[in-house]
């Protein structure tokens, strides 16, 4: 009985977080009614439109700058931008934001669509007419009216082009990738791999997943070090593995690695300056963001967008690193 009375309340609880998500949604979308578009309106006037910007994991900084692009919008365009996220990346928890968005009827919609569960949601928000754009992560076989991010296969293949040029097609690679099942991490994973597997001096002989950690990237970083002595290159897939990368080499006395990882943020600067991160693969965080709010509007105002949008992907070196800290994050 007393079993009974515990799973009754955990039921009931979870009920009262879902109806409390759904109600200030609600108010939010509410609070502001469509009317026609017009730019750099007074504070006494109400948004036009209130799009929601779901993200993967709000603890992280690269996703800071998607939400800083897209609320920056506000101060140009007649928009509300509501940004939410998983504090850590849960695709299930973004889920549920997803459907408290669409039960809450807002006017649009831009979401990371990191595996097919998104699909359904995704094509239920279109059905409402309610207009959705992917971020950072595709679903290109959803109803979704357009992506705007990285290519993730391209951006895999330039990192391998990188590595092999580097290192003289020589190489025994491990990789450590963000996610098994995310789409992007598995994008970039393979058009890595189409690249290397093509050199007869270079062979994988690892990949391990880090969770987008990087507690969890340096034990597996460390493990795959410890189990193949011979590798002489590390691959990292999300912003967080170079940082595991470098703990788990330094705490080896490993300082010959060549390392290749993703993303500008400044930690991993901080590694290139200190020569610990010989190259990484800069995204375009911001942009992403304030982008997809454009093309959101220009959907509301009934203009044609095109089916993808590719943000731009560069090498960064250390020479690089002046000009990358002076032009910034914005577009």
């Amino acid at each position: 009985m007393e079993r009974k009375k515990f799973i009754y309340s955990i039921l009931i609880i979870c009920f009262l977080v879902t109806v409390s998500f759904a109600i200030y949604f609600y108010n939010q979308s509410q609070q502001y009614q469509s009317k026609p578009l017009s730019l750099n309106t007074s504070e006494d006037d109400s948004p036009t439109y209130h799009f929601a910007l779901i993200g993967e994991e709000m603890d992280h900084d690269y996703w800071r700058l998607v939400g800083e692009g897209a609320k920056d919008t506000e101060k140009n365009y007649d928009v509300f931008v509501e940004y939410k996220g998983p504090r850590r990346s849960n695709p299930e928890e973004q889920l549920k934001l997803l459907d408290i968005a669409i039960q809450s009827q807002v006017d649009g919609i831009i979401v990371q669509a990191l595996n097919d569960d998104f699909l359904p949601m995704i094509n239920k928000a279109v059905d409402q007419g309610i207009p959705v754009i992917t971020v950072d992560t595709d679903a290109p076989d959803s109803a979704r009216a357009t992506y705007i991010g990285t290519d993730n296969y391209a951006a895999g293949q330039l990192a391998g082009r990188t590595l092999v040029e580097d290192t003289g097609g020589e190489a025994t690679v491990g990789i450590v990738t963000g996610s098994f099942s995310n789409a992007h991490h598995q994008l970039r994973v393979e058009g890595f791999r189409e690249v290397v597997e093509q050199e007869e001096g270079i062979e994988i002989v690892a990949i391990e997943e880090s969770n987008i950690t990087r507690v969890v990237a340096e034990e597996k970083a460390y493990k795959m070090l410890t189990d193949n002595p011979k590798i002489t290159a590390l691959y990292g897939t999300s912003a967080l593995d170079g940082i595991g990368m470098v703990a788990a080499a330094e705490s080896l006395e490993m300082d010959d690695l060549y390392m290749i990882n993703f993303d500008t943020l400044e930690e991993n600067i901080q590694l290139v300056q200190e020569d610990k991160i010989d190259v990484l693969i800069e995204q375009k965080p911001y942009e992403m963001g304030y982008h997809s709010i454009e093309l959101m509007l220009d959907i509301m105002e009934g203009s044609s967008v095109q089916d993808v949008y590719h943000t731009d992907v560069s090498v960064v070196r250390k020479d690089d690193l002046g000009q990358i800290q002076k032009a910034g994050d914005n577009p």
